[in-house]
């Protein structure tokens, strides 16, 4: 049941119609989608959940939308971080960077970033040399969105957890600044029941005096020119378009326009008197669930100087990792296998089957064929690394990390 105070405010916003295909949209199925990494794709030309592709999501280039939702949990490729299973709507960041930032230079910072979905595809669309800080303020959120980063498996990627304030002290600057800002998550009613039991007005309001705060400490990180892409995944316009208008009033942000094609069924600007370029995906008329976009370009205010990181760094993909002594060992740092840029040639190399691969990610116990040289060893599946072993002839020490194994049966 929708809170009386929903339906009272965003009936009238919507108008009758879009209402009306709203409410529809909750006797529908929620689709379901997911991103290729264009940096990790099986070997053999195999596509990820192929027998289930349905059709490519028309807004991002790497995703698709599928026919039903396979059991991602027993799927290895998704543990290789061959693809992410990502909200469709969510996806527009792909056709905004292609149009906005196909020449951005420098740095780019993902402010609120965990689990990791938008952050993957910021480091999947960004030029290559870009160094993209993907941070989260709760510390459990960002071990998750650490691990994603990871199982991508990109250079020039630093994961922190550290609060908006801390990077304005750090006096870092950036090209690119995503602001996914918490809100009242009105856009995850249809699939999330707990969204709607969480919601109120008073909620709504404490969200919009959150994301101002965080969107005046980041403003200082931001270069003169620079841009930043405010986001939200709920309908009302507090908490959006009156926030993009203050940011634009109050900071100094001059507001871009996105080409986009009438079929996408994206929603404009919804602020009475305020015609204005922003993108609102709304169920029952967009392909996805809500979200709202907007791309904002710094004219004015302060830019920090003499940067002095102080930042918690809990993953940098800037330098190889460093494995850990153990005896005589050196054990190598799980990541290594799973980075693009892992030196060939460097481990012997052994393919797992479904079974096999799916007892490992379980860190039980697998078989090496009687040929595998001894010491450390790339197990992978369809070509795509999924961590070390160590073969001590007898027997095959699983490596993978503990607290990444899958608990669900085969």
């Amino acid at each position: 049941m929708l809170p009386s105070d929903f339906i009272e405010y965003t009936s009238s916003l919507f108008g009758e119609e879009r209402w009306m295909r709203y409410l529809r949209a909750f006797s529908e199925p929620v689709p379901v989608s997911i991103r290729l990494n264009p940096f990790k794709q099986p070997a053999g030309g195999v596509m990820p959940c192929g027998d289930v592709i349905a059709e490519r999501v028309p807004w991002c280039t790497t995703g698709y939308y599928l026919s039903e939702r396979p059991n991602f949990t027993l799927d290895p490729l998704l543990h290789a971080g061959g693809y992410y299973v990502q909200e469709a709507s969510s996806m527009f960041l792909d056709e905004v960077l292609r149009q906005h930032a196909r020449d951005i230079s420098g740095t780019a910072l993902d402010l609120c970033a965990a689990p990791g979905g938008k952050s993957t595809l910021l480091r999947a669309a960004l030029p290559p040399d870009v160094v993209l800080y993907s941070n989260e303020p709760d510390r459990r959120r960002a071990n998750i969105l650490m691990e994603n980063m990871q199982k991508q498996g990109c250079p020039n990627v630093v994961v922190t957890n550290n609060l908006p304030r801390d990077y304005r002290r750090s006096k870092m600057a950036f090209d690119l600044v995503l602001c996914d800002v918490p809100c009242s998550g009105e856009g995850m009613f249809r699939k999330d029941e707990g969204a709607i039991g969480e919601w109120s007005v008073q909620n709504v309001m404490k969200c919009r005096d959150l994301q101002r705060s965080i969107v005046e400490d980041i403003w200082p990180c931001l270069k003169f020119g620079a841009l930043m892409v405010y986001s939200t995944c709920t309908f009302n316009t507090r908490e959006n378009e009156e926030n993009v208008r203050w940011i634009t009033e109050e900071l100094g942000a001059e507001l871009l326009p996105v080409c986009i094609s009438d079929e996408w069924g994206i929603t404009g600007s919804l602020l009475e008197g305020w015609d204005a370029p922003v993108y609102r995906f709304i169920p029952g008329i967009a392909k996805g669930e809500g979200l709202f976009m907007a791309v904002m370009r710094k004219t004015d205010g302060e830019v920090l100087k003499n940067p002095k990181p102080a930042l918690n760094v809990l993953h940098s993909s800037l330098t190889m990792p460093q494995g850990t002594q153990k005896g005589k060992d050196v054990i190598p740092a799980h990541v290594e296998a799973l980075m693009t840029c892992l030196q060939k040639d460097k481990y012997p190399v052994v393919e797992l089957s479904l079974d096999d691969a799916l007892h490992y990610l379980r860190r039980e116990a697998i078989t090496l064929p009687a040929d595998t040289p001894r010491g450390f060893i790339v197990v992978t599946y369809q070509g795509l690394p999924l961590g070390f072993v160590k073969n001590i002839g007898n027997r095959a020490n699983n490596l993978y990390p503990q607290e990444w194994r899958i608990k669900q049966n085969i």
